[in-house]
């Protein structure tokens, strides 16, 4: 790959880049096998895709629904403007870096206006669609099940964006209105990429820092002693994905967190909190103490917060010992009291009693 930064969108041009023809002056426009081979191939390995193109909107969007391409694009922007005004909106919503951002036109003037305005932007000429696919910057090493299923996601967000922009009354109260439902099931091996991920890009929600790779993971997973376990979030609108991973260790006296890290972007929804309560009501049920490793970094007091506000502490307990040393980790202790229910969000989860077949 030779280091190439990935490209998170590419931004689509209509006439003549998209599909054949200028729409408003030959009405008829025509999708080269190719480019529709492009847009589904880019779907499939997670790169999110829009449009910014000169053109009336209803037309251009209803030739869109024809061609049978309208669910590929996510916030496109399609009028008389400038396409570098567009494709900054287009950034503005979904937060990404410009360098994360690709436009695609067959006119110079067009990807030279981009390119002066928005540096960043990587700009292609039509006639490079259908080497596109081969490009290190647009070929993940690795396609997770989230990757496949992003474009939902994001849509998803947008969604339930905007219903919370609407909402008016307690955030509790709009957090119910979700229907939320967190999974906690054991990590299988199609989950360790982005398990993986999860422990080397979540920062202000880890509560050590510490990275697994993909190889570590999967022996703790053939591991009796130990629980991998991957959390996955849903609610009314769809797929949030995979937000969260749990490493836990069974100990004689103790269930023994490894690692609790959830993704940054559900903090608002309390999942950090609930998985806290779900373990140590697992570790009540199961008549042991809780055991927690954390690690101040940087950018982790968040977590540490939560830890603090679950009961865990520094206090001396048989059950902590013996443990091997990990430098600068602190090792958290609780004696596990029964557990409310967490009320904005419905757990449907493992029951760690149970080996898995």
């Amino acid at each position: 790959m030779g280091g190439a930064k990935m490209i998170k969108c590419l931004v689509w041009d209509l006439d003549n880049t998209l599909w054949r023809g200028t729409l408003l002056e030959d009405g008829e426009v025509h999708l080269a096998d190719e480019v529709r081979l492009t847009v589904i191939g880019l779907d499939q390995r997670g790169i999110l895709q829009s449009i910014a193109s000169r053109n009336d909107p209803n037309h251009a969007w209803s030739t869109l629904d024809r061609l049978g391409l309208t669910e590929y694009f996510i916030l496109p922007r399609i009028g008389w403007g400038r396409k570098s005004d567009a494709i900054g909106e287009i950034i503005g919503e979904l937060g990404f870096a410009e360098h994360s951002i690709a436009f695609i036109d067959d006119q110079p003037f067009e990807r030279a206006e981009v390119a002066y305005f928005l540096p960043g932007v990587r700009c292609y000429a039509a006639d490079q669609i259908p080497s596109l696919l081969e490009l290190p910057e647009f070929s993940p090493p690795v396609v997770t099940a989230d990757s496949r299923q992003r474009r939902m996601m994001y849509r998803a967000r947008f969604r339930r964006d905007a219903e919370q922009a609407s909402h008016q009354g307690p955030d509790e109260e709009f957090l119910k209105s979700l229907d939320m439902v967190m999974t906690i099931a054991r990590a299988r091996d199609q989950d360790l990429d982005r398990v993986e991920e999860l422990t080397l890009r979540t920062s202000q929600m880890n509560a050590t820092g510490i990275h697994y790779s993909a190889q570590t993971l999967r022996s703790f997973i053939a591991d009796p002693d130990h629980e991998v376990l991957v959390v996955a979030l849903s609610d009314k609108f769809g797929p949030h994905g995979a937000v969260g991973v749990i490493l836990l260790e069974r100990r004689p006296a103790a269930l023994r967190i490894r690692l609790l890290a959830t993704s940054c972007r559900t903090i608002a929804y309390g999942v950090g909190a609930a998985l806290l309560r779900w373990i140590i009501e697992e570790a009540r049920r199961a008549g042991v103490h809780v055991n927690a490793d954390f690690r101040t970094t940087a950018r982790n007091r968040m977590m540490e917060v939560a830890y603090r506000f679950a009961g865990l502490k520094v206090e001396e307990c048989n059950c902590l010992s013996p443990a091997a040393p990990i430098e600068e980790v602190t090792h958290l202790h609780l004696v596990p009291t029964v557990q409310p229910p967490t009320s904005t969000l419905r757990i449907v989860a493992v029951d760690l009693a149970v080996s898995e077949a």
